[in-house]
């Protein structure tokens, strides 16, 4: 035990009887980051909270140091030096990216008022160390999800700790930023830091962990060396069973369903000209900050565009309505479920319906027999596995929350269907099943318009993809026939 740098056994937590963790069991090598794998449900974030003191553990043991420690709160865990970037963003919104990074660790002049002028230049510098390209005076609710992110990993980097905790750190940002954090994951390990590292991005596990330990519905499963195991395998470990893949048939595209002339938003991009066609999948990729997500929203009407036109079926689509893009035809599946997508704590079978309330009310009264079957049919369509529609949406996986998102959506019954991040912090198998719904909606006639951060992933969907660079579109290829050093070459 002496020789890791923390050890766990037999750890055991329930929660109102229900066991959420019954066996978890980690061994941290000092300078090594350690993937910790599991679908969702799986206990990791059980674990990990218990590690960190945010709960305390029903049984089992954990070792720091060789020393048995059993943290009530994080403040413990923190002076023991473990940090951790959690999976849910907690920024202030009012308080700025300086502000935030050093939230109760403020620099004080004569240890009594905050010395605001050297908060700032550290906070700023250890940005530009980590080589994120943000104001340390900025707002943070003037930030995106992306940027936000970025702070949250500053924030556990501005700590001297001797374990960190990566809780999906790459869920919000693109492939580059990615690559800067692991230069930056590279440089802990290398001064003796051991990174426990979770991730539902298979190709980031094997490109930075040296071992891995694998949780299923609560329980160890395996652990071992990265090298010792390929991505078949380790699926096989966290679903439990190995995945079928066939080979992606090319479809054939129909008439243009949505198409955008010379779409321009200052400062957001610029002279976006695109048509998606019914039956296809026209995937967006690009680099954090490049404008996929604001094309989007601006397409949707939550911003308004300062030039040029959308068209949906050759009518014009109203600008700045969601209300009327609804009610036209098309369905948007936000970035952030949780803050966009979801109303956390409604049912299942309110978020599923939410959006088409409207057109199953009369005289401003909701026709529940409708509603019923209209939930019925899209659990069954999305293949949810729920106890009852009547449980608050906060209760599920992040896998069960993102078909709950796609089933509000598809419930408008769209012809256009915009995916931002559809696949954003799930695991792999409900990956696999949120492609298949995409497929089946473009399959069936529907036209999608997708962006996501993952190249492979824009590769294993999208029929056509556009390639965005500084707001501005420099390249269509071939889904089919592209690969991810040509996606990432032009977006770069």
């Amino acid at each position: 035990m002496a020789t890791l740098l923390l050890e766990a056994s037999g750890v055991k937590k329930s929660f109102q009887g229900i066991p959420a963790l019954t066996d978890g069991r980690l061994a941290l090598r000092p300078g090594s980051v350690h993937a910790l794998c599991g679908g969702n449900g799986a206990g990791k974030s059980t674990f990990l909270n218990i590690v960190m003191g945010m709960v305390r553990r029903d049984g089992g043991e954990i070792f720091m140091h060789g020393r048995p420690v059993d943290f009530a709160t994080p403040a413990e865990a923190l002076q023991s030096r473990i940090a951790m970037i959690a999976q849910e963003l907690s920024p202030v919104p009012g308080m700025t990216v300086a502000e935030n990074i050093y939230l109760g660790r403020e620099p004080r002049t004569g240890g009594i008022c905050v010395d605001f002028k050297t908060m700032l230049r550290q906070a700023q510098a250890l940005l530009e160390r980590l080589q994120f390209p943000i104001n340390a005076r900025l707002q943070m609710s003037s930030l995106s999800l992306a940027q936000m992110q970025l702070v949250e990993i500053a924030k556990a980097f501005s700590r001297d700790c001797d374990v960190m905790i990566m809780d999906e750190p790459t869920s919000a940002i693109g492939e580059r930023e990615t690559e800067v954090l692991f230069n930056a994951i590279r440089s802990l390990t290398a001064q003796g830091t051991g990174i426990i590292y979770v991730s539902h991005r298979l190709s980031e596990i094997f490109q930075i962990a040296d071992d891995y330990t694998v949780f299923r519905d609560g329980c160890f499963v395996e652990s071992g060396r990265i090298a010792d195991i390929d991505r078949t395998a380790l699926v096989a470990a966290i679903v439990g069973r190995k995945l079928q893949s066939s080979p992606r048939a090319c479809r054939t595209a129909g008439k243009a369903i949505l198409e955008t002339e010379s779409l321009s938003r200052n400062g957001e991009f610029a002279g976006i000209s695109l048509r998606v066609h019914a039956g296809e999948v026209l995937g967006i990729y690009g680099l954090m900050g490049a404008g996929r997500s604001e094309y989007l929203n601006c397409i949707y009407g939550l911003t308004r565009p300062d030039e040029g036109t959308v068209r949906l079926q050759g009518a014009p689509l109203p600008v700045g309505n969601p209300g009327r893009s609804i009610a036209s035809g098309i369905s948007l599946v936000t970035e952030d479920r949780k803050e966009t997508g979801l109303v956390l704590t409604a049912s299942i079978r309110d978020n599923i319906a939410l959006s088409a309330y409207r057109r199953m009310s009369r005289l401003a009264l909701i026709d529940r027999q409708r509603v019923n079957r209209l939930v019925g049919d899209m659990v069954w369509r999305i293949r949810m596995k729920t106890s009852s529609v009547n449980l608050p949406v906060s209760s599920m996986s992040g896998g069960n929350q993102q078909k709950v998102v796609l089933a509000r959506c598809l419930s408008t019954e769209p012809i256009c269907l915009m995916c931002d991040e559809p696949t954003r912090g799930i695991d792999e198998g409900a990956k696999r099943e949120v492609y298949q719904l995409i497929n089946e909606f473009a399959e069936n006639g529907g036209a999608v318009l997708l962006v996501s951060s993952e190249a492979q992933e824009m590769l294993d969907v999208s029929d056509r993809i556009a390639i965005f660079r500084a707001g501005s579109v420099v390249a269509m290829l071939d889904g089919h026939t592209s690969t991810q050093e040509e996606l990432l070459h032009l977006a770069s």
